[in-house]
């Protein structure tokens, strides 16, 4: 008879703790707080100057804090329990938040160059002074930003997205900030829109690192730190497993990764034990914790019509 022996889950207790996502929650809620304040000084002091880069700028931060209202919605949505209907919970939400941001950013881009087109075409008078005030304002918000961020940035791809913003952000002021010493100094009115087009680019590479992670999680992939001839290795090194089939390898939240199998065991070996070996391997060399593995018996102890059914049911997956 064909036997199969599916493992219980593995739940361990992650590095970050469990208080993690109630932390990243806190460090969204501040830097959304510190963005709104100074995206409104950056507003007003580009309408003063008349900097299209430092207009720009600010545009880039209201879209910075847009992006942090979003991802801290998108984690509460994640904080919430499972539910009969949505038995995985709502780890998904900050996933599509990030593809979220990710769209935003890229229309921000967009804005950027085509308003600095324009203004190298119609070149306007710009106060370098005040540029550089309100742009060194705008770099210590950000950097003060990235560094509440930064705990938080190797657990959640959410967190990841919103830090990304914030990076992208303090990189534009450092050009805003050498745009205005420019015009002040030299009276490079040139370098407004020029510092704008590199501000959009850093915007649009960010922009598509976030949307690739993103599509990558939404469309189940291997996690890129993951390799699956690795995997397959590990477990057939296991004593016991003599082949496997249907490996799969994906995530549902940003570090929520899960893996499905099936093994084919040598005959008198104690399910419960190997199960156990299985999952520590798993567990300890890549951190994978959420695990469902079937058992099969090797060739020849299993029926035909049952062998048949399981390759049936693998191929159906690919």
């Amino acid at each position: 008879m064909h036997s199969h022996d599916h493992g219980a889950h593995a739940h361990r207790t992650t590095p970050t703790g469990e208080g993690a996502p109630a932390a990243n929650r806190r460090r969204l809620l501040l830097v959304l707080v510190l963005a709104l304040g100074y995206a409104v000084i950056e507003l007003l002091g580009g309408w003063l100057t008349g900097s299209l880069a430092l207009l720009a700028d600010s545009l880039h931060m209201v879209s910075d804090v847009a992006a942090l209202a979003l991802s801290l919605l998108a984690a509460w949505m994640a904080a919430r329990p499972a539910s009969r209907r949505r038995t995985f919970g709502n780890r998904r939400a900050e996933i599509l938040a990030a593809l979220t941001n990710g769209l935003a950013l890229g229309v921000v881009a967009g804005f950027i160059t085509l308003h600095a087109i324009e203004r190298f075409l119609l070149p306007r008078p710009v106060q370098g002074e005040g540029v550089m005030i309100v742009a060194l304002g705008g770099l210590l918000i950000n950097l003060l930003g990235l560094w509440v961020l930064e705990g938080g940035r190797g657990e959640s791809l959410n967190v990841r997205g919103a830090w990304l913003h914030v990076a992208s952000d303090a990189l534009a002021s450092v050009g805003v900030l050498a745009s205005g010493l420019g015009i002040w100094a030299f009276g490079w009115l040139w370098l407004d829109p020029a510092v704008s087009i590199v501000v959009s680019g850093l915007v649009l590479y960010s922009a598509w690192q976030l949307a690739r992670e993103a599509l990558d999680v939404l469309m189940e992939g291997v996690p890129a730190h993951l390799d699956p001839e690795e995997i397959r290795a590990t477990l057939l090194a296991v004593p016991g497993v003599a082949d496997l089939h249907c490996l799969h390898v994906w995530t549902i939240g940003s570090a929520d990764v899960s893996l499905s199998s099936h093994l084919v065991v040598e005959a008198g070996r104690e399910p419960d034990a190997l199960l156990s070996v299985v999952r520590d391997r798993l567990g300890e060399r890549f951190g994978i914790e959420h695990t469902t593995i079937q058992l099969e018996l090797q060739e020849g102890l299993a029926g035909p019509e049952a062998k048949a059914a399981c390759a049936d049911a693998c191929e159906a997956l690919l």
